[in-house]
């Protein structure tokens, strides 16, 4: 038989261990050069530029 607990869990005990399980929303800033939001130290999706460089070129398809 496997162990089990002596006492039921109390809820106060509970939640305090569950009070750091919340999700949180990932971050994002506003890219310099074109305006759209993205994920902070990436290139931007939209247009390919971090920290002012063009590091990937971008097909625009419109």
């Amino acid at each position: 038989m496997t162990p089990l607990p002596k006492r039921k869990t109390s809820s106060a005990r509970r939640d305090r261990r569950r009070a750091h399980d919340a999700l949180e929303a990932q971050a994002s800033i506003a890219c310099p050069n074109c305006g759209e939001p993205r994920l902070p130290h990436r290139v931007c999706p939209k247009c390919g530029y971090y920290q002012g460089k063009e590091v990937i070129s971008v097909d625009k398809k419109a």
